[in-house]
């Protein structure tokens, strides 16, 4: 399935109102994205270290992904720069991630933003095109 960023470079993103991920709030802020972004819910493992020190493996859910990452719901605490692997279950792949940005904790968990450390576009199961409109399919681009 392909997904594209249909938004020229430079104009604002607006988030809006997700109420199974926290109660996100709409919030605006500029955006210089490398790949379109889309909502799209699947299951991967993360593994990496807590808070705490301590390394843990979690079965996590995300909630927006590009080419580049995305956005993550964790229940585990973990510290920003922190370095995760993620592991896509249907293809077994294996990514590097750097956590990027971190959420409010919530009764489901904590948003995480991560940023693969090698550009995967091919990761999520998804295409990710530059500026192009959006085809046929179930995901649907943030712009």
């Amino acid at each position: 399935m392909r997904v594209g960023n249909t938004c020229p470079e430079g104009q604002w993103t607006v988030f809006g109102e997700a109420a199974d991920d926290c109660g996100m709030n709409g919030t605006t802020s500029p955006t210089h994205r490398r790949s379109g972004r889309a909502f799209h819910k699947m299951r991967v493992q993360a593994q990496g270290r807590a808070h705490s020190g301590k390394k843990f493996k979690e079965t996590c859910e995300t909630v927006v992904v590009n080419a580049h990452g995305g956005l993550l719901m964790l229940k585990h605490e973990i510290d920003n720069g922190e370095i995760l692997v993620l592991t896509n279950p249907e293809t077994l792949e294996d990514q590097e991630c750097r956590v990027v940005y971190q959420g409010e904790p919530c009764e489901r968990g904590q948003r995480i933003g991560v940023e693969f450390l090698t550009p995967a576009p091919r990761f999520w199961g998804l295409e990710f095109g530059e500026l192009s409109t959006l085809g046929d399919g179930d995901a649907t681009a943030v712009h």
